[in-house]
């Protein structure tokens, strides 16, 4: 992909493209009226590298296509080197490194491994194409890129991202003036990424909004670069945006069934290795099947979720027995794997695991609120052994991670029993 490269790198707003927010232009039908309404043109908040435009990629994951999109990132490896950062709809990540989480991506961003900072003097390339060094560089701060990334998300899955939600809680706030409403459209506009807060208007850039959010007499996100705001500039701001537009203009429909994909960013549910303590520092270690949660089907109880899945498989039962009883992880695993397993297992395996994570959750309900917990996130299970069950950067099926899912969505039904059911 270096000619993508090049692209996003030197011509990422090519031939003075605006930048469009996320009320698209398809509720304007024409310039003219864009031009007659200085309130929509307010509406065209954001997005240079935010903007997707026909940078689109994809990748197949088990028959799905999942969309896609891009920018450039410097990565450290000894020397910086320009390269794509690869956003998909599903929230993963890919940089020179497998698919990670936006979480993933922080802790990249942490490590330095995601540049931004760019000392002097240090050298930079596109690999097999040019290279130089980095004088009086400026970049992007992590927060800033996280911010844009999480944006991009949304715009890949047709959600509101940070500029739409900013531009309805301004139209609240005109809509019903108190302080209050004032205060959350502030927050929403502080929350867009800092150099995307400008306006369709070139010339006032976001002087219309920082004079509408910080009121008469209010200090604006510039001060004290900025002085207060007086009265004739709130009013000029108030002129600007024009009469509150109705509410039925400003809704958005949904399918029936709800959104197609996930509004929180993907859990990653880390490989956890047995003979290490159990990390406290992060609860969700507690969901993978390795996580010494005893479970008990029938009369037999085993260690954990591994255990019974591996003891479960074996078609001998004094194999089973051995496996089941052993006194270590490794012990257990080793004499599964040279086991002969049920004939047809590949058959009834995922109705096993299913069983399995429904008996544990059911029957340690603190695990059970730490997998409600993950919200509606997208799932991504880490599984050493097995393409099958984890996603193992991308290269496995991710059954776990579905599984684990759907478990969650039976814990929300059973939460709910509104249904019936």
């Amino acid at each position: 992909m270096k000619h993508r490269i090049l692209t996003t790198a030197y011509s990422s707003r090519p031939h003075g493209i605006p930048r469009l927010g996320a009320w698209r232009r398809r509720e304007f039908p024409s310039d003219l009226v864009i031009a007659n309404r200085p309130e929509a043109a307010a509406e065209l908040l954001l997005h240079n590298h935010g903007m997707i435009g026909n940078r689109i990629t994809h990748r197949i994951e088990d028959g799905v296509r999942i969309r896609g999109t891009w920018r450039p990132v410097f990565v450290k490896d000894g020397d910086y080197y320009l390269t794509d950062l690869i956003i998909y709809a599903d929230g993963l990540i890919s940089c020179r490194e497998g698919l990670i989480t936006v979480e993933g991506l922080e802790e990249t961003l942490q490590s330095g491994r995601v540049a931004t900072t760019l000392p002097e003097g240090a050298w930079a390339a596109v690999e097999d194409l040019a290279a130089w060094k980095f004088s009086d560089a400026k970049s992007v701060t992590p927060d800033l890129l996280i911010a844009e990334v999480r944006d991009t998300l949304d715009q890949l899955n047709g959600r509101p991202d940070s500029a739409d939600r900013c531009m309805e809680a301004v139209h609240a706030f005109l809509a019903d003036q108190t302080e209050e409403k004032r205060a959350a459209a502030r927050a929403a506009f502080l929350a867009v990424p800092r150099r995307h807060r400008i306006l369709g208007d070139m010339d006032r850039k976001d002087w219309p909004l920082r004079m509408l959010l910080a009121g008469p007499g209010g200090h604006t996100y510039r001060f004290p670069k900025e002085p207060p705001v007086t009265q004739e500039h709130y009013d000029q701001a108030l002129a600007y945006f024009g009469p509150p537009r109705p509410t039925s203009q400003r809704g958005t429909s949904d399918p029936a069934d709800g959104p197609v994909a996930s509004h929180a960013p993907p859990v990653r549910i880390r490989y956890l290795f047995p003979q290490a303590p159990v990390p406290k520092p992060n609860p969700r270690s507690s969901l993978h099947n390795n996580y010494p949660a005893p479970i008990t089907l029938g009369e037999a109880t085993y260690p954990s979720v591994t255990y019974a899945y591996w003891a479960l498989s074996i078609a001998s039962p004094q194999d089973r027995e051995a496996v089941a009883t052993a006194d270590t992880f490794w012990k257990a695993r080793t004499h599964a794997m040279k086991s002969p397993r049920h004939d047809g297992w590949e058959h009834v395996r995922t109705a096993v695991m299913t069983r399995l994570l429904r008996a544990k959750y059911d029957q340690h309900p603190e695990l059970a609120e730490t997998l409600l917990a993950t919200g509606d996130a997208t799932l991504v299970y880490d599984e050493m052994d097995s393409a099958f069950w984890g996603n193992n950067s991308g290269q496995g099926r991710n059954w776990n991670g579905r599984l684990h899912e759907l478990i969650r969505s039976e814990l929300h039904l059973r939460r709910t029993g509104a249904l019936g059911l």
